[in-house]
């Protein structure tokens, strides 16, 4: 995910954005809208890389490995409005499409996906609208994450705009298989083999597998060497305290074939 830059925006002609309005003042319009999810996108990424470094710095662990941001383009959100037979007017596009401005957080462990959400759903600033947990009970073709859309003021010389961003949290190798998955749906523009769809959901699998594992050989090694230096384990002890959410191996075990369940 490239990092948010304010785009030398290639706006699409003002009659297609705005129907009986003066093309300037569309123009003007869109630019200021462009700006605002920008500022908004920079917002956010602030607050998750000052957790980021404070973790760093104060804890000698992070729970997060990578932090990507981007802004749709403009014509990727009128596309978009019009896929979703949004009016291309300014004020319909920020209350139906929520996604113009998106971050991705990347974790090394399931745990801390859900520590991540729950320090940034915390912040007084911060307005959560609406969270959907994929991780617990992951879409139909094994794609794992978790996703929130927040609220954040943003503060403009005459004025305070309220802009949404999405936050994707999720772990490397939960990331990993959505690069892939997104590579192969590419390739195919959509009409994935059902070999390969059958391959992606048993390689779904094998993520979650590997994620537990690599989680209990975490929490493994902070019990022998974590218990009398806390610059080994993550914040606030042991590994144990970061449990993982209720259901999640329940999920799990419900995936597998019948002859690999315990």
């Amino acid at each position: 995910m490239p990092n948010s830059q304010l785009p030398g925006i290639h706006l699409p002609s003002a009659s297609n954005v705005v129907a009986r309005v003066d093309p300037f003042e569309a123009r003007d319009e869109f630019a200021r809208l462009m700006m605002s999810y920008k500022f908004g996108l920079d917002e956010v990424m602030t607050k998750v890389n000052i957790l980021k470094e404070e973790f760093t710095y104060i804890h000698d662990y992070s729970p997060i490995e990578h932090v990507g941001s981007r802004l749709k383009s403009a014509e990727s959100i009128l596309k978009k409005a019009q896929r979703k037979n949004c009016p291309l007017t300014v004020e319909h596009i920020r209350a139906q499409i929520s996604d113009i401005a998106g971050i991705r957080i990347t974790c090394s462990f399931v745990a801390d996906t859900y520590l991540i959400r729950d320090m940034l759903a915390g912040q007084d600033d911060i307005t959560v609208i609406d969270v959907k947990d994929y991780i617990a009970d992951p879409k139909p073709n094994g794609y794992q994450s978790l996703h929130l859309i927040v609220e954040v003021p943003v503060f403009m010389s005459d004025r305070v705009e309220t802009v949404r961003v999405e936050i994707q949290i999720r772990t490397v190798a939960m990331d990993f298989w959505a690069s892939v998955e997104h590579k192969i749906y590419y390739k195919y523009d959509g009409e994935v083999p059902d070999s390969l769809l059958a391959e992606l959901k048993e390689a779904a699998i094998a993520v979650t597998s590997l994620d537990m594992k690599m989680e209990r050989l975490y929490g493994e090694v902070a019990k022998l060497g974590g218990e009398s230096s806390s610059t080994t384990s993550p914040p606030g002890g042991a590994f144990s305290r970061l449990p993982l959410p209720n259901g999640y191996i329940e999920a799990f075990l419900s995936r597998l074939p019948d002859s690999e369940t315990p």
